[in-house]
């Protein structure tokens, strides 16, 4: 009886958060009559003529790849400087130490919306509006936080006497670092590089602000050009919202495998 209520339970969450995601899925292929209907229509003869609609907006390939520039850029400068910060904060004994912590501890609670008036200041006085560089540092910066705390996290985790041992047999503590812990940081890697792609990919506040121009606009400011004075046309909106969301489904089952076991347990077997 408790597996059936546990099963039963998780069945009907399952239905709670798939169902929004169908609705989705299915009101891109339906005809604009079927769309807004008093009662909802499950049965239906497919049409792409949304996904036309949405991908024949003028600039579309422009969105999708300033998109990828700065989602991308954003997660790998997180991921190299996080890689420094974590390790000497999980390995070195340096002054200030546990006010770094509490400080990215800090930052990484700290909501970013507040600080929106703030950024878009410093970067007119810099002249760095509408720019793909200052979009990529800011995203950079908002993933950095947790980056360092969940990489330190997993540094923390593996035990020194592999490094030392690495050091007696000759390497020195980069060497030790690149060939023994990295190796083993690939679960975190993978954790903090989904993070970070999903944040900055779905990040809206920051470049509706900052990136006026539509040839710096990424692809979350297209998701709003279906809606006019003149009423939403929702079929184009579910069909470009399909399309948004088909980039990091792709990026989650392709991290979600490797980011399982232990470090621990991974090292043992090296």
């Amino acid at each position: 009886m408790r597996k059936l209520w546990l099963n039963g339970t998780a069945l009907v969450l399952s239905v709670l958060f798939i169902f929004p995601v169908y609705w989705m899925l299915s009101t891109s292929f339906k005809d604009n009559s079927q769309v807004l209907t008093k009662d909802p229509v499950f049965f239906f003869t497919p049409t792409f003529d949304h996904y036309s609609t949405a991908t024949g907006v003028d600039l579309f390939w422009t969105y999708v790849a300033n998109s990828f520039v700065v989602t991308v850029g954003a997660v790998l400068l997180a991921l190299l400087v996080a890689l420094a910060a974590s390790f000497a904060i999980a390995r070195m004994e340096f002054r200030g130490r546990r006010g770094m912590v509490i400080a990215v501890m800090m930052a990484q609670m700290a909501p970013w919306e507040i600080l929106i008036i703030v950024v878009y200041l410093n970067a007119r006085d810099a002249e760095m509006l509408n720019s793909l560089v200052t979009l990529t540092l800011i995203y950079f910066v908002m993933a950095l936080p947790f980056t360092i705390w969940t990489l330190r996290g997993f540094i923390a985790a593996v035990p020194k006497e592999l490094e030392e041992s690495a050091m007696i047999d000759g390497c020195n503590r980069a060497q030790a670092f690149l060939r023994v812990i990295f190796p083993l940081l690939a679960p975190g890697l993978m954790a903090t590089s989904l993070f970070g792609f999903i944040a900055a990919w779905n990040e809206y506040a920051m470049v509706l602000v900052l990136n006026k121009s539509p040839e710096a606009a990424t692809l979350p400011l297209w998701l709003t050009q279906f809606q006019t004075n003149f009423g939403n046309d929702w079929g184009a909106t579910m069909a470009a919202s399909t399309m948004f969301t088909v980039p990091v489904l792709i990026v989650f089952l392709v991290l979600q495998r490797r980011v399982t076991g232990g470090l621990s347990a991974g090292a043992v077997k090296g």
